[in-house]
């Protein structure tokens, strides 16, 4: 605690003097991301400040619908394996260098070929990036790929400038140099990070503040206390139980949306030697888990009302969501008599998650939920960033992680069940699994391809690698001088428009 006091300290500073200017949004965001490289991060709140930072190749639209960003118009060939964008001409990077094909293909190699990219398994189906010239980008694909265009308006579609990318992958991490409406100025770790407005940006008139400033502040009381007491302009994931006083505060403003990601329980099965001898290996035990907890409970003691039960990787608003998994219900009896079909009395194990408020109010329901069907768990907080180093590691053996969701529904399963997948902490494989996924992938009729997930589910339903707890919900609050902030469904922050409100 002592730590975090210091830390939190020291951002009141950055905040006072911040506030001596009304050019400065400030916003309060609930971890500290980690690199910030979008080939190598995988946090939510890495990709908030990638919005601001770093543009892609395509956007989204808060109904979901692909926009133009750094590309102007694509197309597929009618065999749907070449993919041709025409790309603007009027966009630079920050270090003053023009954005242009070329560096677009250098991007996509260096995201395709980084020995610890994340955006391989993103980028698999691309054979090869042409640049004919200056304006043309040309990816050529080994099959068709029905995830590309989305994938495309993630991390995988960011770009940096390649003058950047030397023999020292790190250092692209360390001061990032992009093409999006605000640059990089500092980051001081576990404290803030500061961009500052890029005035050579193409839509820079759009964009009215000269510095932005993200906070990470675990602590969803504290968070809301300084955005009341006017050290913040901006949150991320208000605490669902203060939602019902947010509303009624006549200071702030909430402006909470659906999202499209998830909260799961993944255990650890074949990586490294914290599987070895846990627990959870055994189907049966990973089972009678699901059955010792109460998603309805979860939401509402936790959630407000705004945790929405998850049984699938598809939130309800998905074409892909399919009623054939509905949310299972909590069965103390069945718990217990699965876990002595599997020769156990009771289960002893440990239960990693991210250090702050909300997640470590649902651990501990979970907790005692767990206890009273044979569930022995010790809780282990962990500050976050730390803890995706930890589970890629394999340092645990049930892991609660967040996932911000894709608008495309490979986005929220193939990488995290895949036998390769980047996102697969717990090394589940089935080859199977793998074949019906890979085979999704490709086909671009909407019915034939949510047949496909469905049968993928039911295999996962029964071998459940991880549990669903809940739909992740993006609940932002603001101040009253914040105007023309869209959420949207991704949970990005967006500032094209957004203005303070004239004293």
């Amino acid at each position: 605690m002592k730590r975090l006091t210091m830390t939190f300290g020291a951002s009141l500073l950055a905040l006072a003097a911040g506030a001596a200017t009304a050019q400065n949004i400030r916003i309060g965001l609930q971890e500290d991301p980690d690199v910030l490289d979008p080939h190598r991060a995988r946090t939510y709140v890495g990709r908030i400040v990638f919005t601001s930072l770093c543009d892609k190749l395509v956007d989204i639209d808060p109904k979901l619908h692909f926009v133009p960003q750094l590309a102007t118009s694509w197309s597929f060939s009618p065999d749907n394996k070449v993919l041709t964008f025409k790309l603007r001409e009027d966009a630079l990077f920050h270090d003053g260098s023009k954005f242009d094909a070329a560096a677009a293909k250098a991007n996509l190699e260096r995201a395709m070929t980084l020995p610890d990219s994340l955006r391989k398994g993103e980028l698999a189906s691309v054979e090869k990036v042409e640049a004919p010239d200056a304006t043309t980008l040309v990816l050529t694909l080994k099959k068709p790929d029905a995830t590309l265009l989305a994938q495309l308006s993630d991390r995988a579609g960011m770009m940096l400038s390649p003058k950047t990318f030397t023999d020292d992958a790190a250092a692209v991490g360390r001061k990032p140099v992009c093409s999006g409406p605000y640059k990089f100025v500092e980051r001081i770790q576990n404290d803030r990070v500061v961009l500052e407005k890029f005035d050579q940006y193409y839509d820079a008139k759009d964009y009215a503040f000269k510095r932005v400033t993200f906070l990470p502040i675990p602590d969803t009381t504290v968070r809301l206390s300084n955005l009341r007491a006017g050290d913040l302009d901006m949150l991320e994931r208000l605490n669902p139980s203060d939602a019902p006083q947010v509303k009624n505060d006549p200071s702030v403003t909430f402006a909470p949306v659906a999202g499209l990601g998830f909260q799961q329980f993944m255990f650890n099965v074949g990586n490294g030697k914290r599987a070895e001898d846990n627990p959870f290996k055994n189907k049966l035990v990973r089972q009678a888990f699901q059955y010792a907890i109460d998603r309805n409970a979860i939401n509402e003691v936790a959630g407000g009302g705004i945790f929405e039960p998850a049984q699938q990787p598809f939130p309800p608003a998905s074409p892909y969501h399919s009623d054939k998994f509905p949310v299972t219900k909590r069965d103390v009896a069945k718990s217990r008599a699965l876990l002595k079909e599997a020769g156990f009395e009771r289960v002893k194990a440990e239960l990693v998650f991210g250090n702050n408020t909300t997640t470590s109010s649902v651990a501990e329901i979970v907790q005692a939920m767990a206890t009273e069907a044979g569930f022995d768990l010790s809780l282990r907080p962990t500050e976050y960033a730390a803890l995706q180093k930890e589970s890629s590691g394999g340092n645990f053996q049930v892991v609660m992680l967040g996932w911000s969701g894709r608008v495309d529904p490979d986005g929220n399963i193939h990488s995290f069940v895949t036998c390769k997948g980047a996102l697969n902490d717990g090394h589940y494989c089935n080859p199977e699994v793998d074949k019906l996924l890979n085979e999704a992938r490709t086909v671009p009729d909407e019915a034939k391809r949510k047949a496909i997930y469905d049968q993928a589910q039911a295999i996962i339903q029964d071998e459940l690698p991880g549990v669903y707890n809940y739909y992740q919900p993006w609940p932002f609050a603001l101040a009253k001088k914040v105007k023309g902030f869209t959420p949207y469904p991704d949970g990005m922050i967006r500032l094209k428009g957004v203005t303070f409100a004239q004293k």
